[in-house]
């Protein structure tokens, strides 16, 4: 007789039910953070660093000494009080250059010796072509290491607020020249209306193949997902040596006997087998990058053991979230560690142009941690206090907290008898049970007893 055939699994509500609902979770958070994290970047701009220098050793005129180059400062300062987009930072010319080079601002503007000299002097009388002052400058400084987007908004606010400066000065130069007894040629008012020059400059320039300053970042996220991959790869394949899954090869399925294991020894088994694939995948991230694409880099040694390192911690915190949630740790290891991570990572658009959620995100994110530490390797000489410092703490505290947790949560769950497969005692005990519960079959003639016989 024919068996009838078993209803297909796509009548079953539970598993439309199931999976649609895991799609729709991952479908909205991915979108919420990864566009809602940039989609307004100038709206949510607060107190973006940029370094104010004022080098101007000021210039006698009409008797008394003046310092044109204070004035502007001032007048930065006064119209930053009602716009809190930009953290307008003033500092001197040495202190500027720190801060670039360790990342600490987005840019500069600097106001050179000699600008009050040069601006007075486009009203004092000037004899020859030859004998004419150099037009007054202010430079703005960039700072592309320290992000792309921040170092273009950096830019066009130290552009913007010196335009307003020149234009301030030139109100106050054409009032002077006014009040002079020769009238000048229009050309020479329309200089003096705008007279200051603007310069931008590199103010700490990176190396042709570092990916305009997004090297770090690129990294550290192949950083990451070799993490998770890794992870993954080790949870699998740790499980099919215990027998608790088996490995398909084309249409051959192979498992192994079970071996009854502790949760808490089989994520210790993990956690070991990760260490050892760290060192493969990190040193082979630094091949590929370094040596075979020539992207730009020093410290090629930190570099390396800071790549393994992160494969490491991202790779056992990842085994912590498997060991804990099971299959949903999987999915909540790529919220952690991608769908919140690359919008708060302050790589591309900067952390103080990210919505408050983001920013208090991009306090503890390890990929945000990832991208500093990385950013000092590459760009900023492997300074401690350019990230590199706060990288590694941020690490380390990681790390022991997987550990603690990961190690905690098995434990906990050994004790409660929850084993992912019922141990050898547990089998005896309910075969013994059953046999009990069985009536006693007859004996066999060789068991009875003399007096029986």
């Amino acid at each position: 007789m024919p068996h009838p055939t078993p209803p297909s699994v796509l009548r079953r509500p539970r598993l439309w039910i199931g999976t649609g609902l895991i799609a729709a979770v991952v479908s909205i958070l991915f979108a919420l953070l990864y566009v809602g994290g940039n989609v307004n970047p100038r709206g949510n701009l607060r107190d973006l660093p940029v370094a104010l220098v004022n080098t101007d050793s000021g210039a006698d005129a009409g008797g008394r000494h003046l310092n044109l180059g204070q004035q502007v400062v001032s007048g930065i300062q006064k119209a930053a009080e009602g716009d809190k987009s930009i953290d307008w930072q003033v500092v001197s010319r040495e202190e500027a250059e720190r801060r670039l080079g360790r990342g600490k601002v987005f840019g500069a503007l600097v106001i050179p010796k000699d600008f009050s000299a040069t601006v007075t002097g486009l009203t004092a009388p000037q004899p020859a072509p030859q004998g004419r002052p150099a037009p007054p400058t202010l430079t703005v400084l960039t700072n592309q290491p320290a992000g792309s987007i921040g170092s273009s908004m950096s830019s066009q606010a130290a552009q913007k607020a010196a335009h307003a400066a020149s234009a301030q000065l030139g109100q106050e130069l054409l009032k002077q020249a006014a009040a002079q007894k020769t009238p000048l040629p229009t050309a020479a008012q329309l200089k003096l209306a705008d007279p200051v020059t603007v310069n931008v400059a590199d103010g700490h320039p990176v190396g042709s193949r570092s990916a305009m300053g997004l090297s770090a970042f690129y990294y550290a996220l192949v950083l990451v997902v070799c993490g998770m991959l890794g992870a993954n790869v080790v949870n699998s394949q740790v499980d099919t040596a215990l027998g608790y899954l088996h490995t398909d090869f084309g249409p051959f399925r192979k498992r192994e006997p079970v071996r009854h294991t502790s949760r808490v020894r089989t994520l210790a088994i993990g956690m070991v087998l990760m260490l050892g694939l760290s060192v493969v995948m990190g040193s082979l991230v630094e091949v590929a990058t370094v040596g075979i694409l020539d992207m730009d880099a020093s410290h090629l040694g930190l570099l390396w053991f800071y790549s393994v390192a992160t494969v490491a911690v991202v790779g056992i915190g990842s085994l912590t979230l498997f060991a804990a949630f099971g299959t949903p740790g999987m999915l909540l290891a790529t919220i952690v560690f991608v769908a919140m991570a690359v919008p708060s990572s302050g790589a591309t658009v900067p952390v103080q142009a990210l919505p408050g959620f983001f920013r208090v995100l991009a306090k503890f994110e390890p990929l945000r941690q990832i991208t500093e530490g990385l950013r000092s390797l590459l760009y900023y000489g492997a300074q401690a206090d350019a990230g590199l410092t706060r990288a590694w703490g941020a690490m380390g505290v990681a790390l022991v907290a997987a550990l603690l947790f990961g190690f905690s949560i098995t434990r906990l769950y050994d004790r409660k008898g929850l084993h992912r497969i019922p141990r050898p005692e547990a089998e005896v005990g309910a075969a013994a049970a059953v046999r009990n519960e069985t009536p006693e079959s007859p004996k066999s003639p060789e068991d009875a007893s003399p007096a029986s016989a």
